[in-house]
């Protein structure tokens, strides 16, 4: 099973990319943008599906960071800037 912090690890934000929003993988994919789809009810197999570079260990770090940033949680793993 995959650990949070690697999870996270998965999450960057680079202020050139989205204006700093964080992103998966360096992706122009969105955190923001797949937690959207999966509140309106999107799968994981369709986001799969529908973003071919996507993982489902990128959807589940997607919820991961969510949950660090409502627990309020240290978020050290996340890459600013870059790699």
């Amino acid at each position: 099973m995959t650990t949070r912090d690697e999870l996270l690890n998965r999450i960057t934000a680079r202020p050139e990319v989205f204006g700093g929003k964080p992103i998966v993988r360096d992706m122009r994919v969105s955190v923001e943008m797949i937690l959207s789809l999966l509140s309106q009810g999107a799968t994981q197999e369709e986001l799969l599906d529908d973003y071919p570079g996507l993982e489902l260990e990128d959807i589940r770090a997607c919820i991961a960071y969510a949950h660090a940033v409502i627990a309020g949680d240290a978020l050290a793993p996340v890459s600013i800037g870059g790699r």
